[in-house]
C-alpha cells in the first residue's frame, strides 16, 4: 500500500475508533496484515476468516468455549460477509480493550442474541447454556437443570415478562447487578489477556510494528 493510501485507511479508522491512538490503529492494522499472511499491505479484499479469528481468540484472548467464539466472530463480522476487514478488526477490539460499560453492554447483547432478531428467548439461553455448562450428570438431569436456571433467569431479566429479554432488559438488569454483564458465557477476554495483547501489538510505537 502507498503512503497516500496507507494514510487514507488511518484517518478513515481513527475517525470511527477513539479509544485509540492513530500510532496505535497503525500497529493493528500492521497485525492484521500479518494474521491474514499478506506482505504487500493491500487491505483490499482480504479478511479474518472465522478458523483464523478463532484462533486468535483463543491464543491471544483465552477464550475455550466454540459457540461463543463463534458468536464474537458475528459480533466483529458487522457486514456479515463472513470475514472480519480491518475496519471492523480495529473497531472490534476496540470494544474488547477499551471499550466503555455501554459498549461492553451492547456487544455482549449482540453475542447473546443468535437468530439476529434482537431478543433473547428462552431457547436461546437453554442452548447456550447447555453449551457451556460441563454435564457431569445424565443429559436428562441436566436438561431439567438448565431449564430451571432459565427460569431463574428470566424471572430477573425478563422486566416486561414477554418470555424473552430484550435489549431493554438486559441493560436494566446489567445496571442493577454487573455481574450479569457475561451472564451467558465469556465473550469478553480477561483485563491480563487485554493487557498482554497490548503489550504485543503496541511494542514498538511509534515505529513499525513488525
Amino acid at each position: 500500500m502507498d503512503q497516500k493510501a496507507w494514510k487514507k485507511l488511518v484517518e478513515s479508522i481513527s475517525k470511527a475508533v477513539k479509544s485509540f491512538k492513530k500510532s496505535e490503529i497503525e500497529c493493528l492494522i500492521r497485525l492484521f496484515h500479518h494474521l491474514v499472511g499478506r506482505t504487500d499491505g493491500s487491505c483490499d479484499n482480504i479478511g479474518l476468516d472465522r478458523n483464523t479469528f478463532r484462533a486468535i481468540l483463543h491464543s491471544m484472548f483465552g477464550m475455550t468455549d466454540d459457540m461463543l467464539m463463534n458468536r464474537v466472530f458475528f459480533a466483529f463480522d458487522k457486514d456479515n460477509d463472513n470475514r472480519i476487514n480491518v475496519k471492523e478488526w480495529v473497531k472490534g477490539l476496540s470494544v474488547f480493550l477499551r471499550g466503555t460499560f455501554e459498549e461492553k453492554l451492547k456487544f455482549c447483547f449482540e453475542v447473546y442474541y443468535l437468530n439476529g432478531d434482537g431478543f433473547i428467548s428462552r431457547e436461546e439461553i437453554f442452548d447456550i447454556l447447555k453449551n457451556s455448562l460441563h454435564q457431569q450428570s445424565s443429559e436428562e438431569e441436566t436438561d431439567e437443570g438448565i431449564k430451571e436456571l432459565v427460569d431463574i433467569i428470566l424471572k430477573k431479566m425478563d422486566y416486561d415478562n414477554d418470555g424473552k429479554i430484550s435489549f431493554a432488559d438486559f441493560e436494566k438488569a446489567v445496571r442493577e447487578d454487573r455481574l450479569l454483564l457475561e451472564v451467558f458465557g465469556p465473550c469478553l477476554p480477561e483485563v491480563k489477556n487485554c493487557l498482554d495483547f497490548e503489550a504485543l501489538a503496541f511494542r514498538n510505537i511509534p515505529t513499525s510494528c513488525f
